[in-house]
């Protein structure tokens, strides 16, 4: 009866172990993933800065004067929105990178702001690039039916800087278009949706009701 005894303690004793060196292992893993995360995601936080930087000032510093006229980036309302757009985006980039690049532990309203704030900054971000994009096509291939002829044909080099400008955005547009998955996937992988919460508890009230 003792012997019985002692090997049913003696195997529980090592399923325990097993078990709790399974629990060990999988937090060692979780733990490296989220560093890697938090890398991977303060250098994409970080990239950005110097791509809006380099946008702005090359928009800022955009302008031509020949014996067609002169022209400028604060003559269309496009232009000065990338330059604002690239400001923003520059300086939220450098203020999220410090926030991330300091380990502390998840919560649901740090989760809830930066998921949000990725939403807000890659949207304007793209709005940029995308009314930059157009007002480019535009000057270069101008409109036939309306006589609005060629700009960048006059103005070359002018164009050429919108050009670069323009890449320049995209790029930083990658970049936080990724920043918004990481940020989802931090968000919806710990936390549930209002929207689900919000039906469970409805359906409890009328499950109760």
């Amino acid at each position: 009866m003792d012997k019985g005894i002692g090997v049913e303690l003696g195997t529980r004793s090592s399923i325990d172990m097993r078990n709790s060196v399974v629990v060990v292992d999988d937090e060692e893993f979780d733990g490296k993933e989220a560093s890697l995360l938090r890398i991977v995601e303060t250098f994409l936080r970080l990239f950005p800065i110097g791509l809006c930087v380099t946008a702005l000032v090359i928009m800022l510093n955009n302008s031509e004067e020949n014996k067609y006229g002169s022209v400028a980036y604060s003559d269309l309302g496009a232009f000065r929105y990338l330059v604002h757009a690239n400001g923003i985006c520059a300086g939220y980039s450098l203020f999220s990178a410090v926030i991330v690049a300091i380990p502390r532990p998840s919560t649901m309203p740090r989760a809830w702001t930066f998921f949000l704030l990725d939403q807000v900054l890659t949207y304007i971000i793209l709005a940029a690039g995308a009314v930059l994009a157009e007002v480019l096509y535009l000057a270069e291939k101008g409109v036939p039916s309306a006589a609005w002829s060629s700009a960048c044909g006059s103005f070359g080099s002018f164009c050429h800087k919108i050009k670069a400008s323009l890449i320049i955005t995209f790029v930083a547009v990658v970049c936080y278009v990724l920043l918004s998955l990481i940020s989802s996937y931090r968000l919806f992988s710990k936390y549930d949706a209002p929207s689900q919460v919000n039906n469970n508890s409805n359906k409890d009230i009328a499950y109760n009701g």
